[in-house]
């Protein structure tokens, strides 16, 4: 895959090149900005090779973290020029198609000048770079700390007259191992106060990889509380599955501390278990489950085990990190969860919403990655999420703090 990549980026650069050299031709260092130009190319390749070879845990975090968003926005932004310059080659392309066409006709021989590139579409492929270069880079200095608050008002025609009007807040996907500025998220956190919901949730990924990651923020993040409590479930990134231990005994111990992390900030952890709300002698069920994810992602979520004695009450609302987990296994097997709340999408950190309108690229991987959907009786709710992960940013879909209000029919 690696070496994949490294043929795809020297393609990239190359074809990039021509309209460099174009543009810099008459310049008295033209020569010093190729060399300049290819050593970044040389610097990358290097950087996969060590990754290839040596892996992560022999790369600073920050240095890894940082270096993957450069490589990402500078090839993404070469992409764009490189859409320029296929309208250009295709365009020679066609000229010397029909100048040979003509040729033939008057049995001439082709001049022996090729056809040159278009400076103008030169100048419009690099130009075309700043796109995504200032759009990405807005998202890092503008979006990342953008919190919105997002209200849904839900409808559950069994839910008990006791929890009519019971408001839920939901935060998802904090990654705290990706926060570089502690006084926005503190902001945000005070925003989720400031609303004084009944009952708090978090459904999962409080760091990236590792349990220390959350050290600098775990008092913050204490301080959400409810009345009726604050619970809380596990996402795929906070098992240490995408970091290389020394040992298993390792891996299990971060899971431990992590746990234990939970349970510091007053977060009832729900691991394949459930609890009951109880309000003037009526309640209903929270379930939990460890993370559950439709492809390569992980498997430990036991929907059947977190089930187990809800039978008898009516209402079921049900924590779960992925929201493939919904229409996998949630929907086919327990018709009588009413809400699920879920996150891990991040809506992709990218696309667009404009009143009722939502695009991102996470739509084409999850069949809900977003707010409200309803099958039948049965609702999901995804959350956008609090934090970040790989991108330091966010265009568009912004990070949310998530108030859901349920109401009987």
């Amino acid at each position: 895959m690696v070496f994949i990549a490294l043929i795809l980026i020297f393609l990239i650069d190359w074809y990039v090149f021509q309209a460099v050299k174009v543009l810099t031709k008459k310049w008295k260092y033209k020569k010093i900005v190729w060399s300049v130009y290819w050593l970044l190319t040389l610097v990358i390749a290097l950087s996969l090779l060590q990754w290839k070879f040596l892996g992560p845990r022999f790369i600073n975090p920050e240095f890894q973290r940082y270096s993957i968003v450069f490589i990402f926005i500078d090839y993404l932004s070469k992409i764009f020029a490189v859409l320029f310059l296929l309208v250009d080659d295709g365009i020679r392309l066609g000229k010397w198609v029909v100048r040979k066409s003509n040729a033939k006709r008057k049995q001439e021989v082709l001049p022996g000048k090729p056809i040159s590139r278009s400076e103008f579409l030169a100048k419009a492929s690099i130009g075309a770079i700043a796109i995504p270069v200032a759009t990405l880079g807005f998202g890092i200095v503008s979006g990342a700390y953008d919190y919105r608050i997002r209200r849904k008002r839900i409808v559950i025609p069994n839910l008990p007259k006791a929890f009519d009007g019971i408001r839920i807040g939901q935060l998802s996907d904090i990654h705290s191992g990706s926060f570089y500025n502690k006084t926005a998220v503190k902001g945000g956190v005070d925003m989720m106060r400031n609303e004084k919901p009944d009952l708090f949730v978090f459904t999962g990924d409080l760091v990236n990889s590792e349990t220390p990651e959350v050290r600098d923020y775990k008092d913050i993040f204490a301080k959400l509380s409810a009345p009726l409590g604050a619970y809380s479930t596990l996402g795929n990134h906070d098992y240490g599955d995408y970091k290389q231990w020394p040992s298993a005994k390792a891996k299990q111990k971060n899971l431990e501390d992590l746990v234990q992390v939970h349970k510091e900030m007053g977060w009832d952890l729900l691991r394949n278990e459930n609890r009951f709300i109880e309000v003037d002698g009526e309640r209903i069920a929270l379930l939990g489950v460890e993370n559950w994810g439709k492809g390569r992602f992980t498997k430990y979520g036991d929907l059947d085990k977190a089930y187990a004695g809800t039978e008898g009450v009516e209402t079921k609302i049900l924590l779960s990190h992925d929201p493939s987990h919904w229409d996998a296994q949630v929907r086919p097997n327990h018709s009588d969860i009413d809400l699920t709340l879920s996150g891990h999408t991040h809506g992709f950190q990218f696309g667009v919403e404009i009143g009722n309108f939502r695009w991102s690229p996470s739509q084409y991987m999850y069949d809900q990655w977003a707010d409200l959907y309803k099958k039948g009786n049965q609702q999901i709710y995804v959350n956008r999420g609090f934090g970040f992960i790989g991108y330091p940013g966010r265009v568009g879909i912004l990070p949310e703090i998530t108030i859901l209000e349920l109401v009987r029919a």
